[in-house]
């Protein structure tokens, strides 16, 4: 699997520090799991920090620390981060570890259609983001539109071009309010797509706006 659009190295800093929420982290781990340069990546940034944390001195906290650290487990819950199963060997057509903890097989989906597309919301509930897997018929296109906030998406199987360039099985775009695009499949086989976003999307169809509450995109 020959990737060409890898995360970025902020996002791939706040992955590794834990400061992604559970859509974001899911993203980045799938993507880690399709892509051994970024898992190296990911490897030398955790070394790094590993490192500096080693030479800082040690500070005495509050007396009753503990205690207060102890209260705080038992009332607030952890949240989830997904993790890359890092020495599982991806094969095409199969969903990659961590997201097939959360969807199964591609043949166990229960798709939805949305105008010429299909897709399913995951079950995250992270308070920040929505994830959903795309399915794009080959060669079709899906409405144009730009960004409210952050979208991330990951092609799984097939794949997709846009504005930017063509994107195939483990490439992520990372797109912002900047980007007004219209991504359209390959023609060799339906796209499916891991996306995620923090805001609605923006169309320019006057009627796919009208219909986007009832579709839910």
């Amino acid at each position: 699997m020959s990737l060409h659009h890898h995360t970025s190295e902020a996002l791939l800093l706040d992955y590794a520090s834990g400061n992604l929420a559970e859509g974001w982290s899911l993203a980045i781990a799938t993507h880690l799991a399709m892509c051994p340069e970024c898992r190296q990546r990911l490897d030398i940034i955790e070394a790094t920090a590993g490192a500096l944390l080693a030479e800082i001195a040690p500070v005495a906290g509050p007396a009753d620390a503990w205690e207060s650290f102890a209260e705080r487990l038992e009332v607030e819950p952890a949240p989830r981060a997904a993790k890359p199963v890092r020495d599982e060997q991806v094969t095409v057509g199969e969903i990659p570890q961590p997201l097939r903890d959360y969807v199964g097989r591609f043949d166990q989906i229960k798709w939805k259609r949305i105008g010429n597309a299909h897709q399913v919301i995951l079950p995250i509930n992270d308070g920040e983001t929505m994830v959903r897997l795309l399915r794009i018929p080959a060669g079709k296109p899906v409405p144009e539109h730009s960004h409210g906030g952050r979208e991330l998406t990951l092609v799984l199987q097939g794949s997709f071009h846009d504005e930017v360039d063509r994107f195939g099985p483990g490439d992520l775009e990372e797109a912002d309010g900047s980007l007004t695009h219209q991504p359209i499949a390959g023609t060799d086989m339906d796209c499916i797509c891991l996306a995620v976003t923090d805001a609605p999307l923006k169309f320019s169809s006057r009627l796919v706006r009208f219909m986007q509450p009832y579709l839910g995109i």
